[in-house]
């Protein structure tokens, strides 16, 4: 790697959350670290593309943990972005955090109680918003204001707090999109294919704009379970 490839990746790492400093790796790569998680990106120059491979496989999109290779720059920035806001919501840790400030609030009363769920409920929209990088993951909507944290499991009928707040139980919609899947009127298939009620009427279908060619892309083995629960328990069967 040339000292002009190094800067670059060098810049690349701390605009994308990875603020500790790089280390220069045996084989000549770079090792890329944060505070905030524990795993770490490994970037290499190879026949002159940047070729990324990393230290869990969830946080690579596509790869199924093997390594990727970019020849551009913005491609770079686009691969470790996704990876930090995957490792900074992996499961566990925003359960974690979500523990930490029940442990600093009260919560004996229904009235306290409610202030907590609340609580979870804003740390796993805030978890959703980085891990689906602010937009909706089916139409692509960019307007945070306008986005919600949709459990996949709905709330009430998950077993823990890791359930509940698990960033894999979530999906990031637009309010149309957010309505239809919470009621159970479509769902979708382990690839990220729409799956659409028969219980929904064609017009209603028109006028909602519901489209067969819906699809989520980059769905994990994570995701799997939950989506597997929604399709058996939402989904509306046909009148």
């Amino acid at each position: 790697m040339s000292p002009l490839e190094r800067l670059r990746v060098e810049k690349a790492a701390a605009d994308c959350g990875f603020e500790r400093t790089p280390v220069l790796s045996s084989d000549g790569g770079l090792e890329l670290r944060s505070t905030q998680f524990p795993e770490a990106i490994f970037v290499h120059m190879q026949r002159g593309a940047f070729r990324v491979s990393t230290s869990a496989d969830a946080l690579l999109d596509g790869a199924d943990g093997s390594a990727v290779s970019v020849t551009d720059l913005d491609q770079l920035y686009t691969i470790l972005q996704r990876a930090a806001a995957i490792a900074r919501t992996m499961p566990n840790r925003v359960a974690d955090q979500f523990r930490l400030e029940k442990l600093r609030l009260p919560h004996t009363t229904e009235a306290e109680r409610q202030v907590m769920q609340r609580v979870g409920q804003d740390l796993f929209r805030s978890a959703l918003l980085d891990y689906w990088q602010g937009r909706c993951c089916v139409t692509g909507l960019a307007v945070p204001a306008l986005l919600r944290a949709s459990h996949i499991k709905p709330w009430a009928e998950c077993q823990s707090d890791d359930e509940r707040l698990d960033v894999f139980n979530g999906l990031l919609l637009a309010p149309h999109v957010d309505a239809l899947f919470d009621g159970g009127w479509i769902s979708f298939s382990d690839k990220g294919a729409v799956l659409i009620s028969e219980a929904l009427p064609a017009a209603a279908k028109t006028q909602l704009g519901v489209s067969s060619d819906w699809t989520i892309s980059n769905l994990k083995r994570s995701h799997m379970p939950y989506l597997t629960f929604h399709r058996t328990n939402e989904l509306r069967k046909a009148y």
